[in-house]
C-alpha cells in the first residue's frame, strides 16, 4: 500500500508511520520544516494550506489519513485548513480514500447521560477552539464526494498496541474513555487496507479499549 500520512511527526501520525513501515508499506509522510518523522519514509515538508505540495505528495496513493492536531486552546484552524488542502489534492489527482483523526469529545450517539450533560459541555467548553476546528473539519470531509471515514478516539495515551480495543460505528464505544495511540494506528491501517469491508466508508468510526 502507499500511504500518504498529514500530521506524521505528531505522535499519532509517528505510530501510524511506525506501524505502516513495519508492515512493508510505502510511506510519505508529510511534515512541517523541522519536525521529526520516523525513520525510512519519504518526507514532504509542506505548509498543511499547500495544495499544490499535497498534490505532488498523494498523486498514485492508495489512502490518505490525516493525525492532524493542534496544541494550547487558542483559537486554530489546523484541521480545517489541512484537510481542506488535502481533499483538494486528492480531486486534483484522482485519489479517494480518505482517513481523518477526530475526537469523541464532539457529540454522538452512543454517548450516556454524564458524559451527554455533564461532562462533554465542561470540555467543550474548556477546549472550545479545537472542538470548533475539528467541527468544521468533520463537516468539509462529511461534504467531500470522497471514500471518507472520521475515526473518534476518547482520550489518547502512550501504552503499548494491544489490538484488543474496541469500536463501534456511528455511534460512540460506550463507557470508552481511553484508546492507545497504537490501537488507534493499528485501526487506520486496518480501515485504510480494508475499505468496503465492514461498511466504514462515508461514516464514523469511534475507537476505545
Amino acid at each position: 500500500m502507499r500511504l500518504v500520512v498529514l500530521g506524521a511527526s505528531g505522535g499519532t501520525g509517528r505510530e501510524v508511520v511506525t506501524q505502516a513501515l513495519a508492515d512493508g508499506d510505502e510511506v510519505v509522510a508529510v511534515a512541517r520544516a523541522g519536525s521529526e518523522v520516523p525513520a525510512g519514509a519519504t518526507v514532504v515538508r509542506a505548509e498543511i494550506s499547500d495544495v499544490e505540495t499535497l498534490a505532488e505528495a498523494v498523486a498514485g496513493a492508495d489512502a490518505v489519513v490525516s493525525a492532524l492536531g493542534t496544541r494550547g486552546r487558542g483559537p486554530t484552524s489546523v484541521c480545517t485548513d489541512g484537510v481542506g488542502a488535502a481533499i483538494a489534492a486528492m480531486r486534483r489527482t484522482g485519489v479517494r480514500r480518505l482517513l481523518v483523526v477526530s475526537a469523541s469529545g464532539l457529540p454522538g450517539e452512543g454517548d450516556d447521560a454524564a458524559l451527554r450533560w455533564l461532562v462533554k459541555p465542561v470540555l467543550q467548553r474548556i477546549l472550545r477552539h479545537h472542538y470548533a476546528d475539528l467541527t468544521r473539519m468533520d463537516e468539509i470531509v462529511r461534504a467531500s464526494d470522497l471514500d471518507w471515514t472520521i475515526v473518534r478516539p476518547p482520550q489518547l495515551t502512550d501504552g503499548p498496541r494491544t489490538d484488543r480495543y474496541r469500536r463501534a460505528l456511528d455511534r460512540h464505544v460506550a463507557r470508552g474513555h481511553r484508546v492507545a495511540r497504537a490501537d488507534l494506528a493499528a485501526e487506520l491501517l486496518r480501515l485504510a487496507r480494508e475499505a468496503g469491508v465492514d461498511g466504514a466508508v462515508g461514516h464514523l468510526v469511534a475507537v476505545a479499549d
